[in-house]
């Protein structure tokens, strides 16, 4: 039972669904900070943004188990949008607030895991400046040295 798969993109699909069928308006609320995530970074506030999914919104709708992808404007301009699912911190309705917050799933946090090793084995070592440095250059006056 340890090796399940998350729940997030089964129960995001379901709400979503509901949510249609009561006539009211979904609405992500997306932690932007994640890796991978694209969206329009000048509506998001505190790290976070809220995207109106409702069909009639977006265009190309694809909620997958990996993550939720679609084409929206935005301030008039078209913009590709995609969340990966560990990003999706709640679904609810515009309305009323109707949904769901997702809780933290042990298959995202393995993920973002796997991702901050990536990073850090991409990541060059920081070179260590030599410990002759040249004196700094009198102010006022330019000083150029030729580096071969």
């Amino acid at each position: 039972m340890d090796n399940l798969t998350p729940s997030r993109p089964y129960l995001l699909r379901a709400f979503y669904e509901w949510l249609l069928d009561n006539e009211l308006t979904p609405h992500l609320l997306v932690n932007a900070e994640l890796p991978h995530t694209t969206v329009p970074q000048q509506y998001v506030k505190d790290g976070q943004i809220v995207l109106n999914i409702a069909p009639q919104a977006v265009v190309g709708l694809q909620m997958d188990n990996e993550a939720v992808s679609f084409s929206a404007r935005f301030g008039g301009s078209p913009f590709q949008v995609y969340i990966p699912m560990a990003a999706v911190v709640s679904v609810q309705a515009r309305e009323n607030g109707a949904g769901t917050f997702f809780p933290p799933e042990p298959g995202y946090e393995e993920w973002l895991a796997t991702l901050d090793e990536s990073a850090a084995a991409d990541t060059p070592a920081v070179e260590t400046e030599p410990e002759d440095d040249p004196p700094a250059p009198k102010k006022g006056r330019p000083n150029l040295r030729v580096i071969k």
